[in-house]
Order: structure tokens, then C-alpha cells, then sequence
């Protein structure tokens, strides 16, 4: 029996939609949060809210069910808002709907009412909404935790060419990190189909994997990724914020497209208490951390986490416009891969799966 076959164990757009535009931040991650911007997104004044911005609706509070895995340290400023009181400033009461396997259960989740919302991995549910979910992206929510690593003695090296004729070792074939990096590879000129090989092992087994030469490389997220690289001092050949994906999100937020229609206000209140969040990680990684451990895995070092959380973009959050570019861009790239459908209109499919729920 291989590997292959064993069984796991069971910074920008928020300044839009907080009409925060004018004002000065820290690069993220790398600058204590001012005094006064955690007065600003604790009690944001009313003249920074949009006159017309939708507002949640009076009375009490909106009861929903936010999908979510919470085992991924990059969706820990979820669990933050909750700790911090934002989605009850927001006039709502979220209950938390945990998915630990694919992020496709969680769109399927909101797709079927399950959940009225959920946070998840673009490029694994890019391809189901072009099949006709009927669930609506409100908001990016961060880039950077994705990575290809490989093993130096198997002769990987920084040079994205050194994987040509290696077997990459992948969660399975419509992950999110699968098909991030053939989209890499694809633009660097190396055939993700042909130049490369991909074979899908449990993540628990990846550095089996790799001291066994099944796989040369693996494309993971983190705090796996991360973990492996670290542990087996494996070299890091990629992330999704290499080159032109510097300033793109790999994770979104998404709603039913019930809610998005019916109860705009309600989406809107739920898409701004997340983008807080998102800004608080930005600038103070630790404080999701501290709400993270409850869910991390044994053996997890607080050190690590922040470490990860700071290498991510949390203060990356596109809405309006942006999104919509950053979604068509996507849908572009997912087509040179044989993902997406030749005959898909990227900036059509785009308009089609989002929606602005923070502006007018």
C-alpha cells in the first residue's frame, strides 16, 4: 500500500467599506496598531460611515450560521470577531458552523441553507459557481497562505524550474492550493500537466511522502505548509503572493444569494464586522492567534502562529471593484488550466458571483 492510498484521521478595500480612506496605516504586520484606529474600529464615528451604506436592521439581533473550518490559521480573525464582540456591534448573533475537510462543503453548506454564510478558499469555489451555486461573494478577505515547498535533496530548489519532472503531492486534484500552483507554473512556462506530476495523499502522510521520494514537492496550506517547511527544512519554491499575485486575495467571504438579495442590510453588517477583524490581524496578529489555540493542533507554538499570520496579507480585503477584478483575473487563469470553462466571460462571471452589499 502507498502512501497515496492511507486514510487520514478523521490593505485596501476595507478602507472603502469602513469609509476609512484618508486614513494613514502601518504595512501590516510589521507596526503596532495606533491607539487611535483601535478607538476607530471600536466605536467608528458616524461620519465615517457611508450616509449611504446600508445599516442592520433595529431590534434584536440577527441570528446566523457562519460556515467555517476552523482548524486554518489564516480564517482565525473569524473567532476574533466573535471574541471581540464585532458581529453583535453589527446588531448580529453568529453561530459558527465548523467544516474541517474541504472548503467545498462550506460553499455547498451555504448553497443548500446549511449556513448563511461562510469564509473559504476562492479557487476551490470559483468552479462550483460557474455551475450555478446560487451564493454570492461579498468580500476578499486575505492573501498569502498557500505554498509550494520541496525537499533540497531531491534537488528543489528557489528557481521555480528545479520542479520540472517532480511529483507534487496535493490534499486532492480540485484543491485550492493544486490549482493555484498549475496556474504558476502555467505562467512561468512549465506544462502543469505534462512538466509535472500531481498525486493526492492525505495531508498528515505529505512528509511521509517526501522521505519516502513519493512526492518531491507538496502544495499545501498553511499551518501545514508552513509546519512541514519548518520541521523538515524543506525549501520554499512558491506562495500565492509570488510575482503578480502579490496584491491578490485567495480567500473570500461569501453569502447565500437569498441573503444578498433579501437582507442586504444583514450582509453588509456581517461583511464589515469581518473586514474589522481582518484589519485587527493585520496590525496585531497576536490577538487572533490567542482565540486560534483553542482549535490548533497539539504541539502548535503560539511563536509559529503569528509568524504565519504576519507572512499573510490580513490587511488585504478587497470589495467593490477590486474584488470583482481580482475574481475575473482568477477565472482567467483557472481557464489556461482547463479548470474553468473555455466559453466563461471573466468579467461577466464576475459581475455574476459578487456582490457589492457594501456601497449604495
Amino acid at each position: 500500500m502507498t502512501l497515496a492510498s492511507a486514510r487520514p484521521p478523521s490593505r485596501r478595500s476595507l478602507l472603502r467599506g469602513l469609509g476609512l480612506a484618508g486614513l494613514a496605516l502601518p504595512t501590516a504586520g510589521f507596526a503596532p496598531r495606533p491607539a487611535a484606529l483601535d478607538a476607530l474600529l471600536d466605536n467608528p464615528p458616524l461620519c465615517l460611515t457611508p450616509a449611504s451604506a446600508p445599516t442592520p436592521p433595529a431590534g434584536p439581533a440577527r441570528k446566523l450560521k457562519l460556515a467555517w473550518n476552523a482548524t486554518a490559521i489564516c480564517v482565525s480573525p473569524v473567532a476574533l470577531a466573535q471574541k471581540r464582540g464585532l458581529f453583535a456591534k453589527h446588531g448580529l448573533e453568529v453561530e459558527f458552523v465548523n467544516f474541517g475537510g474541504s472548503t467545498e462543503a462550506l460553499l455547498e453548506a451555504i448553497a443548500t441553507r446549511k449556513a448563511d454564510a461562510g469564509v473559504g478558499m476562492a479557487l476551490r469555489w470559483l468552479k462550483p459557481l460557474e455551475m450555478g451555486f446560487d451564493v454570492k461573494i461579498t468580500a476578499g478577505t486575505h492573501g498569502g497562505c498557500m505554498r509550494l515547498i520541496g525537499n533540497p535533496a531531491a534537488g528543489v530548489t528557489e528557481d521555480i524550474e528545479s520542479v520540472r519532472g517532480k511529483t507534487i503531492a496535493c490534499a486532492d486534484m480540485a484543491d485550492a492550493n493544486k490549482n493555484f500552483f498549475a496556474m504558476l507554473l502555467k505562467r512561468r512556462g512549465i506544462d502543469p500537466d505534462r512538466d509535472v506530476s500531481w498525486r493526492v495523499f492525505p495531508p498528515h502522510v505529505f512528509g511521509l511522502a517526501l522521505e519516502r521520494g513519493e512526492a518531491q514537492l507538496v502544495s499545501a496550506g498553511d499551518p501545514i505548509a508552513w509546519t512541514l517547511r519548518r520541521d523538515r527544512n524543506l525549501v520554499e519554491v512558491a506562495t500565492n503572493l509570488s510575482g503578480e499575485w502579490a496584491d491578490r486575495s485567495c480567500c473570500i467571504l461569501a453569502v447565500s444569494g437569498a441573503l444578498a438579495r433579501n437582507e442586504r442590510p444583514v450582509a453588509a453588517a456581517l461583511t464589515r464586522a469581518l473586514l474589522e477583524a481582518q484589519e485587527i490581524a493585520a496590525h496585531d496578529p497576536a490577538a487572533p492567534v490567542e482565540v486560534f489555540m483553542e482549535y490548533a493542533p497539539a504541539g502548535t507554538k503560539r511563536e509559529d502562529l503569528i509568524a504565519m499570520l504576519r507572512s499573510h496579507t490580513h490587511g488585504h480585503h478587497p470589495a467593490g471593484h477590486d474584488l470583482r477584478q481580482e475574481i475575473a483575473l482568477y477565472v482567467e487563469e483557472l481557464k489556461s488550466v482547463g479548470v474553468m470553462r473555455a466559453s466563461t466571460d471573466p468579467q461577466r462571471f464576475a459581475d455574476r458571483v459578487y456582490a457589492d452589499v457594501l456601497s449604495a
